[in-house]
């Protein structure tokens, strides 16, 4: 996996959790970003990174992202550490 599919992958859970209202309540209530600022902060590595943890938080929602995209659960947790990796340099 690379730094694109990594972004990719993070995109991909914030579609998942844009398309259920109470994920969504759930994790603007945790990250703290504005209904109105999720695009915006979707270009923010930092914020993909922080999508990837909402996931690495709650197992259940992890399963569930995992199984609605077809990937392995561990596949999350490469990307993240990749982000987070990434954005250190």
């Amino acid at each position: 996996m690379d730094r694109d599919q990594a972004e990719m992958q993070a995109i991909s859970g914030l579609q998942f959790i844009a398309g259920d209202p109470e994920q969504l309540a759930r994790f603007l209530a945790l990250s703290g970003v504005a209904p109105a600022d999720l695009r915006d902060s979707a270009a923010s590595p930092d914020f993909l990174s922080g999508v990837l943890d909402f996931f690495l938080g709650d197992e259940a929602t992890l399963l569930a992202f995992a199984a609605s995209t077809g990937c392995d659960p561990a596949d999350i947790i490469t990307a993240r550490n990749l982000l987070s990796r990434n954005r250190n340099d």
